[in-house]
């Protein structure tokens, strides 16, 4: 595991969103295509920025998969990911190879599967990640199932979790934050051959700790990324700020 550091949150993205395009261009040369996992959320904006600012990257020959969806969260709301991507990444480049995005208006059951068909055909080159403040990845929310190969899950979305989304403005009420999602599993994350995890913020710090410090544990599922091969944590300095010089050896 590697872990960058940065000033602030501007600079981690800026950073983040370099690696990621330095992954992609490589990938791209060698197989001639690439596919990716992108995450959302308030801690990717400025990895997301930057790497939409890269040149030299043939958006048309890559895959783009997303991680997680609200259930029963029309398109339209302010908080709906797919709505994200769509302005923070898909309308800002070229048209891609595919894009797909989580449906979370069409049945649960029948939406894991058909993704889990596709991302099957797809194996994931580079994904862009970040944790939550209960130290979630993804929609993993503790204690995560670490045991399932299925590629995609329904989730029940722990008061954490959602208390976390109200206070970053997606919701004006905690009531308003559904309670179930569909994720993007854990081992499926892990099946990634990079994986960028971008987490700044000071309100990240303890959770960053956690994942990195403690033993891997489902309780902190972020914590899994220990064992992955290839993995880079941006931090800036606030949600660096708990973490000892021993654990980031």
């Amino acid at each position: 595991m590697n872990i960058s550091i940065e000033q602030n949150a501007a600079a981690l993205g800026i950073a983040a969103g370099k690696k990621a395009a330095a992954l992609l261009r490589g990938t791209l040369s060698v197989k001639g295509s690439a596919n990716v996992i992108l995450a959302t959320g308030a801690s990717q904006f400025e990895t997301l920025k930057e790497l939409i600012s890269q040149p030299g990257i043939d958006w048309g020959k890559v895959t783009m998969f997303h991680l997680d969806e609200y259930i029963g969260l029309p398109e339209t709301h302010a908080a709906s990911f797919r709505k994200y991507l769509k302005e923070r990444f898909l309308d800002k480049v070229a048209p891609l190879k595919e894009a797909v995005l989580v449906d979370g208006n069409a049945d649960p059951e029948q939406e894991c599967e058909r993704l889990a068909k596709l991302i099957k055909q797809y194996p994931i080159d580079i994904a862009l990640v970040g944790i939550g403040e209960n130290g979630h990845l993804a929609f993993n929310d503790p204690p995560a199932d670490f045991t399932t190969t299925k590629p995609y899950l329904v989730v029940n979305l722990d008061e954490p979790c959602r208390r976390q989304q109200m206070n970053e403005g997606w919701f004006e009420q905690l009531e308003e934050v559904p309670k179930q999602a569909i994720s993007m599993s854990i081992k499926q994350i892990m099946l990634s051959k990079h994986i960028i995890c971008s987490v700044p913020d000071k309100r990240k710090a303890a959770a960053v700790r956690d994942s990195l410090e403690k033993p891997v544990s489902n309780l902190f599922p972020a914590s899994i990324l220990q064992q992955h091969p290839d993995c880079t944590f941006f931090l800036d300095e606030t949600s660096a700020s708990l973490l000892t010089k021993e654990g980031i050896k």
